[in-house]
């Protein structure tokens, strides 16, 4: 992180904890929800296939950096497959740089060339080892390790959905992370029980047992994004919801925190762990602050 971003970050914490603040800092803009993927896990795929249009997404993106939103992800659906008249999703987060946000991410399913050098990370779902992935995703786990060891750059974060499939392969994600060229870093959540999806959900146990595995693995030192501080809070789901932090637009609706704010009691089963770790830094948890900010200066 740029010394510059991480002062205007630290400054925002400061007074929003002090004079509690709802503005946000993290946004998302979903470019589309049409995906090549029909993973198992997930209910926001080919909803409408719509590949929304650039002048609303950039119109998504000017009314979240006048909000005061500094870190933007893009989401799909899959990213990779938005095109708009010869436009990329590489010209979005170019626009999105001279718009100017600090931070601009992209949360990909992996199956496309990454080669996005301008995007400061690239999230890519990687749901295991290859037989526990391909369960969940089909048979793109080489694919994917393919494409993430021949992109430009190292700015690529593995991206797990932790459900009752793949909860032993922790370690070998984790292992993956630390191996594979161009991978910074691995980011974790547990999966968040959309209706239809609700037999993958883990017992408060089973998030108990993962998050210590994880906390070993960090002690380990190997290459993890989460905030160890925040663990119990996420194994609890005792950190405030909705995260006023977070926000995401989707052909200029406007939602806080996430689209499963709709969904009546699924906040309560958040398995976000950036919306938890978010929550509990704004709020004031001064553990959690200390983490965040050294894990940031690490990885991102």
């Amino acid at each position: 992180m740029k010394l510059s971003s991480l002062l205007r970050f630290s400054y925002f914490g400061l007074t929003t904890v002090l004079f509690r603040r709802k503005k946000p800092i993290l946004g998302s803009v979903i470019v589309t929800d049409k995906c090549n993927l029909s993973c198992r896990h997930c209910v926001v795929n080919n909803i409408s296939g719509t590949i929304y249009p650039y002048a609303q997404i950039k119109s998504d993106m000017l009314k979240l950096s006048s909000e005061g939103v500094r870190v933007l992800l893009f989401y799909g659906g899959e990213p990779f497959l938005w095109a708009d008249n010869g436009l990329t999703l590489r010209d979005l987060v170019k626009e999105a740089k001279n718009i100017g946000f600090d931070i601009v991410n992209v949360v990909t399913n992996g199956t496309f060339s990454l080669d996005l050098p301008d995007a400061d990370l690239i999230l890519v779902s990687l749901d295991g080892g290859k037989e526990k992935h391909n369960e969940i995703r089909g048979e793109t786990y080489d694919l994917i390790l393919n494409n993430i060891e021949n992109a430009p750059r190292d700015n690529i974060c593995l991206y797990m959905a932790i459900n009752k499939i793949n909860l032993s392969d922790i370690e070998e994600v984790c292992e993956t992370a630390k191996l594979t060229r161009n991978v910074r870093a691995v980011s974790f959540n547990f999966h968040t029980p959309y209706p239809g999806t609700e037999s993958l959900k883990l017992t408060r146990q089973q998030k108990h047992d993962c998050c210590e595995r994880i906390a070993d693995l960090m002690d380990k030192g190997y290459p993890v994004l989460n905030l160890k501080s925040a663990f119990p809070y996420i194994i609890n789901n005792t950190f405030k919801t909705p995260c006023h932090q977070c926000v995401i637009m989707e052909n200029g609706r406007h939602w806080t925190c996430g689209r499963c704010i709709d969904i009546h009691g699924l906040c309560h089963e958040c398995g976000f762990f950036f919306a938890a770790e978010y929550s509990l830094a704004f709020n004031g948890n001064i553990r959690v602050i200390f983490d965040m900010l050294k894990t940031y200066i690490k990885y991102v």
